[in-house]
């Protein structure tokens, strides 16, 4: 890699945050580990030092994991069922367990994802800017619009 990951303030940020979390690194300097468990973030990165308690990605890498996994899966279930008519219980020896690894294999790449997406673009709490709403509101009384209309 002939490419410096360093810039003037120190290191250079990713600019492909699906590509820098799928792998598990820090969105920051693309070399410490985004994980100390299979799932559970590290507290700071030990490379630069980036603390990692602006992430959240709550339930999203699970939505997604599912969501993903389940037509396959479904689809694999319906085709099994139909090629080979076995009772439906096999269906928890087989068709559960490789949508439950499926689920599994995706959560960690998704998460990491989500998080290098949270600090690529600076993500924050939502809040509700009050002054925003009463300037504009004010500016639509003056031009004489309704408050909610368009």
């Amino acid at each position: 890699m002939s490419e410096s990951r360093f810039s003037a303030e120190g290191f250079t940020p990713t600019d492909n945050p699906m590509k820098t979390g799928i792998r598990g690194l820090c969105p920051r300097c693309q070399m410490g580990h985004l994980f100390s468990g299979f799932l559970k973030l590290a507290p700071r990165c030990e490379v630069c030092g980036l603390d990692y308690s602006f992430a959240d990605p709550a339930d999203g890498p699970a939505f997604f994991a599912m969501t993903i996994a389940a037509v396959p899966a479904l689809a694999f279930g319906v085709w099994f069922q139909m090629a080979f008519g076995l009772p439906l219980w096999v269906h928890i020896f087989i068709t559960l367990p490789l949508t439950v690894l499926s689920c599994m294999a995706l959560l960690r790449p998704l998460k990491g994802w989500l998080v290098c997406s949270q600090f690529f673009h600076k993500a924050e709490e939502g809040s509700i800017d009050f002054d925003w709403h009463a300037k504009a509101k004010l500016a639509k009384q003056q031009t004489g619009q309704k408050p909610g209309g368009a």
